[in-house]
């Protein structure tokens, strides 16, 4: 099974530039976005839809905004948001249930300047922690992908010195994701297979031409339970494809 997710930042943007090729040729099973900034019903149908895939919206309340969408060939037991109005008011995170695993495609908030709506991200954050508890509790495991806003340590971004103190880097937030993978019982898979590596970034400034200088941020993960380890065949990222400010990221697993 192929899952992808990519931060788009604006669908009907991407939709101008190549997406429509882009999703056949990874012939994914399941194609998360972030950040699709817009309401269905504001998007010309020809270009939402994709022969042979469901698809399941999750629009922000506010047009031009944050929002989720998914793209699934393999009919799901079961599709759900969090259940949370404050974050279903933002179109936050969508849940897709297989047999063995659940999907979650999620946006994570922006922590902002001067910490502004840390307290936000982080009760989101918990969130999603408890679903993955939850699941666990269930004997079921759980894929999170999405855009965390967040790089988790020092070579996940080029500048970390310099950056201490900026939203995606705060240290609550970084804390946080080392509880996830820590006491949350979650795994980063990709950074397990590329331990130590530096430039793997995910996120580039549209400014001084930083994706061609490689200057980012690693924002974009498929975090998952470890139990799912042996069934990774594959997970990378497309730093390639361009169209947005961030790259799609990918996980394959065995059947």
């Amino acid at each position: 099974m192929k899952i992808f997710s990519w931060n788009v930042n604006g669908y009907r943007a991407i939709c101008g530039k190549g997406f429509d090729q882009w999703f056949a040729d990874i012939d994914a099973d399941v194609i998360g976005l972030q950040e699709v900034k817009a309401h269905e019903e504001a998007v010309n149908p020809k270009l939402l839809e994709h022969k042979g895939y469901q698809r399941f919206w999750h629009a922000a309340k506010k047009p031009g905004y944050s929002g989720t969408a998914f793209w699934t060939r393999i009919e799901p037991l079961s599709y759900q948001t969090l259940g949370i109005p404050k974050f279903d008011d933002e179109g936050r995170a969508q849940i897709l249930e297989f047999k063995d695993y659940y999907v979650m495609n999620c946006y994570f908030p922006n922590s902002q300047d001067e910490r502004a709506r840390l307290p936000y991200k982080l009760e989101f954050n918990d969130a999603i922690l408890k679903f993955c508890k939850a699941a666990h509790k269930k004997g079921k495991n759980v894929i999170v992908q999405g855009d965390f806003n967040v790089a988790h340590t020092e070579i996940d971004i080029k500048n970390a010195k310099s950056n201490q103190d900026s939203p995606g880097f705060y240290i609550e937030e970084r804390n946080w994701m080392s509880d996830f993978l820590g006491k949350g019982g979650m795994k980063d898979e990709f950074r397990a297979r590329h331990p130590g590596e530096t430039g793997l970034y995910t996120w580039w400034s549209y400014r001084a031409n930083a994706r061609a200088n490689n200057v980012g941020w690693r924002l974009d993960y498929h975090i998952t339970s470890p139990d799912l380890t042996d069934r990774i065949k594959n997970i990378d990222h497309q730093r390639n494809v361009v169209g947005s400010d961030h790259c799609p990221v990918w996980i394959e697993l065995k059947k």
